[in-house]
């Protein structure tokens, strides 16, 4: 009784710290509409009704696209997220406006107002981060937490990395077999429970337990968990049954995913010309060599193409023939200008005639290399499982993992598209892979250490 009252206080006092950050926000752009553009919409003032139609729609987008970008989550991102994140979600809002303003004024508005209320949206946004971050930690102290493992992964470095210790204070951490001995109890006090790798008949002893004791229950998923996500509900013989199969969309889903890939692929390319142009320019001069690299990759059902980038290496980089990744920055097969268009993505500009011809996708697992692919299914056979889905320009673990993830990782999140195909899951990956684009980490190289497909 105790913890359900605690945690109903915790809900309602962060909503409500929530909504002051988003009051103030709204403010700012009601003041900057009803001050500046709202008398221009077909020459005179936009009746009442309008007015707070167009600041409804604001705070709508910015709601959506803080939920994409995970701008409220201050109980799990540090400060500087939460203001980066916060201060895309602004851009991205005010730019939608923008745009709907030229629409209503059937010209282009002027920008300044919109570009110095956006200077009081991140003041805004900064200050609130800041005496948010600090009431939360201050107010709700670290959970009580204990880590039950069967294949251990350090959560503690996991936790520090993450800079969650302020959220997760760790004070039991037992193999399984402990937890099947007799140490059960232990977690009847705790507050959050994290488990790894546990098999699912003693994970699900755990989960009841949680459940009964009203215990927050972290599960790292296994690949069978990452399928079942996708399970569909129904009733058979009088009882519940889940579904669960291959993964195979509707003709609906596929026939306007395709359009859309080809529509905005050819608009991207329409835009990325110049870049493109200068790219190709600074690669011939450089050194000589080809401007554009074609490798062999996997796409749906095993079926091979040849993936298009702008080369990023030196022309001999892999004159020995063996299949390497790279190893990031420190990789020495990296030319300056590779260094520079990997950083800022623009080597993968071409993949964008892959995506138009039909190779490949906007969304979808990234396209992986045969020989490597066929490294990884010697100790990770379930890695093909991929492949269900036309592989994409970007994805699920790109937005939501790194570069340097295992490959055990990566399959789960790819498992995971698969298992709930969308067109508002493609556009969320879409607008998110935007806030991966100026992270660093993003780009970073595998380890050699890491390259092995580890369960």
């Amino acid at each position: 009784m105790k913890k359900n009252t605690e945690t109903m206080w915790h809900d309602v006092t962060v909503r409500m710290v929530k909504m002051i950050d988003l009051i103030a926000i709204t403010y700012v752009f009601y003041g900057c509409w009803m001050h500046n553009y709202s008398h221009q919409v077909f020459g005179t003032p936009f009746y009442g009704r309008g007015n707070w139609f167009v600041v409804f729609l604001f705070t709508l987008l910015f709601i959506m696209f803080n939920r994409v970008y995970d701008g409220f989550a201050i109980a799990f991102n540090q400060v500087t997220e939460i203001i980066y994140s916060q201060i895309l979600a602004l851009v991205m809002a005010n730019g939608v406006m923008y745009f709907i303003m030229a629409l209503l004024f059937r010209r282009i508005p002027g920008p300044i107002a919109l570009g110095k209320a956006f200077l009081w949206e991140m003041l805004v946004v900064i200050v609130w981060s800041f005496i948010a971050n600090k009431w939360y930690f201050w107010t709700f102290k670290p959970q009580n937490t204990a880590v039950i493992y069967s294949e251990l992964r350090s959560m503690e470095d996991l936790i520090g990395e993450y800079g969650l210790e302020k959220k997760f204070d760790i004070k039991v951490s037992m193999h399984i077999d402990e937890y099947l001995n007799g140490a059960a109890e232990a977690l009847n006090d705790m507050d959050a429970v994290f488990v790894c790798g546990i098999p699912s008949h003693e994970r699900n002893m755990i989960l009841k337990q949680c459940v009964e004791h009203n215990v927050t229950m972290y599960m790292i998923p296994r690949i069978g968990d990452a399928i079942m996500t996708g399970a569909r509900r129904m009733h058979m013989f009088h009882l519940p049954v889940l579904s669960v199969g291959r993964y195979h969309p509707r003709f609906e889903f596929l026939f306007i995913k395709r359009a859309f890939d080809i529509v905005v692929s050819a608009l991207a390319l329409i835009v990325a010309s110049p870049f493109m142009l200068i790219t190709a320019i600074a690669i011939k001069a450089t050194d000589g060599g080809p401007v554009f690299y074609k490798q062999v990759r996997l796409t749906k059902d095993r079926k091979e193409f040849k993936v298009i980038k702008f080369r990023s290496m030196r022309v001999d980089a892999e004159k020995d023939g063996v299949a390497r990744l790279s190893s990031g920055e420190n990789d020495d097969r990296i030319t300056p200008i590779g260094k520079f268009i990997r950083k800022v993505r623009i080597d993968e500009l071409p993949q964008l005639f892959n995506i138009l011809v039909g190779d490949m996708s906007i969304v979808g697992p990234r396209p992986e290399r045969p020989e490597i692919a066929a490294e990884y299914e010697k100790e990770l056979p379930e890695f093909a499982l991929r492949l269900q889905a036309k592989a994409g320009l970007t994805g699920y673990a790109q937005v939501y993992g790194k570069y340097n993830t295992i490959p055990y990782d990566k399959l789960q999140m790819d498992l995971m598209y698969i298992a709930h195909p969308s067109l508002l899951e493609d556009l969320q990956i879409i607008f998110a892979t935007i806030k991966i684009l100026f992270m660093p980490e993003s780009t970073e190289g595998i380890d050699a250490d890491k390259t092995t497909a580890a369960k």
